[in-house]
């Protein structure tokens, strides 16, 4: 009910979009959940993680720390500096979260994709809309492919093979491809884009994403 009077507010292109883009997160979650059960985890853990976490790098990030050898200390302090992004996007979503203990799961479902659809959108209620059906919809899609992952994982010794690991990036690449026929956002998109590749294999997993996000100056700047 709630889901359907949210989607009605929509048109049905972003609704579309949305769709998508949870089902990316759940084909990633399926790769996440099959990944943490071959790597030796017991299946509480990364489930555990997709429902009080929901954030899919610092969850990657958190059990590839431990499985190379480090604390869980020092894996929680690496997630969280991956999540540190969601400081700024609060303020961002402030009035879209909602108020008093709405709030609570609205700042939960607060990530990348749920960020950028309300945002993106033109009218407050459009945004609130879209802000809460594509949260929503990852809270739900994200744990279901975790699920289904720990069960594939008991079968599957490599799960790269498949390359569930690539649909999530591929279907952001194809949703963000419109907007870059702006000049100066495809500048900054490039800068970005290469930022995170030259220091992807120098810095931990997370990092470069971070160090991306400076080339934004560029595109805010007057």
């Amino acid at each position: 009910m709630l889901t359907s009077t949210i989607s009605s507010t929509l048109n049905n292109s972003t609704v579309k979009n949305i769709a998508l883009v949870c089902i990316a997160d759940l084909i990633v979650g399926v790769s996440y959940g099959a990944l943490a059960i071959s790597q030796g985890f017991d299946w509480w853990i990364p489930l555990t993680l997709s429902i009080l976490v929901l954030a899919g790098a610092s969850e990657f990030l958190f059990i590839g720390v431990i499985f190379s050898g480090g604390s869980p200390i020092s894996a929680a302090l690496a997630g969280l500096l991956v999540n540190s992004r969601h400081i700024p996007f609060s303020f961002a979503v402030s009035e879209l979260a909602g108020k008093g203990a709405k709030s609570l799961l609205g700042y939960h479902i607060m990530n990348d994709e749920s960020v950028v659809f309300g945002l993106a959108q033109e009218t407050q209620a459009e945004k609130r809309a879209a802000f809460w059906l594509c949260g929503i919809g990852i809270l739900l899609c994200w744990p279901i492919g975790v699920v289904i992952g720990e069960v594939l994982g008991s079968f599957i010794d490599d799960t790269h093979i498949f390359g569930m690991d690539a649909m999530f990036p591929a279907i952001i690449l194809a949703l963000s491809l419109p907007a870059l026929t702006d000049k100066r956002l495809r500048l900054t998109a490039i800068i970005g884009a290469v930022v995170a590749v030259a220091t992807t294999p120098v810095l931990p997993a997370g990092l470069p994403v971070l160090l991306a996000l400076l080339s934004l100056v560029i595109y805010i700047r007057k």
